[in-house]
């Protein structure tokens, strides 16, 4: 029998849900870059979305959810186009200017203006020395990771800083639509978090297309010449970074605190770095490495904290 904590959430079921935002949604930031190169962003965002958001749908639909509610249309309609829409084009174009590593590192400030913004848990983020410092040693583990890869990154193109200043309100974007997802969904989305997930992509997706038309992404590119493993990348982004690891960050949203859950932000760069030196032939230092050891010892500070105040106050 699983273990369930007091409110009846699987544990099990919530390290699983971790996994796939810590490692799975670092490793996004790889194949994004590889399916780019042979696929337009706001192309890619409508394939990837679309196709994703009808399969969780039908899935959602199949297993008697009622996914039709009004309620529950109207509210993921907002979450899809500022969580997804936005902050996913962001990230795509700023792939024009600088690779998928400094991207994930440069993302990773979203757990700050999470915590900045959670304006109802100020009071309890806070008051705790050891959440506060768990923040501030994972932004420096990022910093770490930053300047190093700065000076390594050898994307194609010029205008870096183009590229930053798009991730910087990609963040922002993200972090907002995070804190209205928790707070502001409805009891429809409570209950059918993956219809709700569904909609959001579908939403995305239909923005995603609108853009690509009015880009000429779809007149211009010759679907024949795509290379195949832009193909392959888009199947991993539509299975693994949407329908599973996307669904399963909206889940935790519902179940853990948006601080905790945002941790994912320091996790991500550690994958994406570790991917883009193995799989892209990236250049690592000793600089990076310690990054990566010091973002996650914040995160087990964050993490030992929640539970410390769990076992306190049950």
């Amino acid at each position: 029998m699983q273990k369930r904590e007091q409110n009846g959430v699987s544990k099990t079921g919530i390290i699983v849900a971790y996994f796939l935002i810590y490692v799975v949604w670092g490793s996004t930031y790889y194949f994004i870059g590889v399916a780019l190169k042979g696929l337009p962003p706001f192309l890619l965002g409508a394939f990837r979305f679309t196709t994703a958001g009808l399969i969780l749908l039908l899935w959602c639909r199949y297993r008697g959810e009622a996914v039709f509610r009004k309620s529950l249309i109207r509210k993921s309609a907002i979450s899809g186009i500022v969580l997804l829409f936005i902050d996913m084009a962001v990230v795509m174009l700023a792939q024009r200017y600088i690779s998928s590593s400094l991207v994930a590192i440069i993302a990773s400030s979203t757990a700050i203006w999470i915590m900045a913004l959670d304006a109802p848990m100020w009071k309890k983020n806070f008051r705790s020395p050891l959440i506060i410092i768990g923040i501030v040693v994972g932004f420096l583990g990022v910093l770490m990771l930053y300047v190093e890869q700065f000076k390594l990154d050898n994307a194609p193109g010029e205008h870096r800083e183009y590229g930053i200043l798009l991730l910087v309100f990609g963040c922002i974007s993200w972090a907002l639509g995070t804190l209205y997802a928790k707070y502001r969904s409805s009891h429809e989305e409570e209950v059918n978090a993956f219809a709700g997930s569904a909609w959001q992509m579908l939403f995305a997706s239909g923005a995603f297309w609108v853009c690509a038309m009015i880009n000429g992404d779809i007149a211009n590119t010759d679907l024949q010449a795509v290379p195949h493993t832009s193909w392959l990348s888009l199947v991993y982004l539509i299975i693994f970074g949407s329908i599973m690891a996307y669904s399963a960050y909206v889940w935790l949203l519902k179940v853990r605190p948006a601080t905790e859950v945002a941790t994912h932000a320091y996790v991500n760069p550690f994958v994406a770095v570790f991917i883009g030196m193995t799989l892209g032939n990236e250049d690592v230092t000793w600089v990076q490495i310690a990054g990566l050891i010091v973002i996650l010892l914040s995160v087990m500070m964050i993490n030992r904290n929640r539970k410390f105040h769990k076992i306190k106050t049950d």
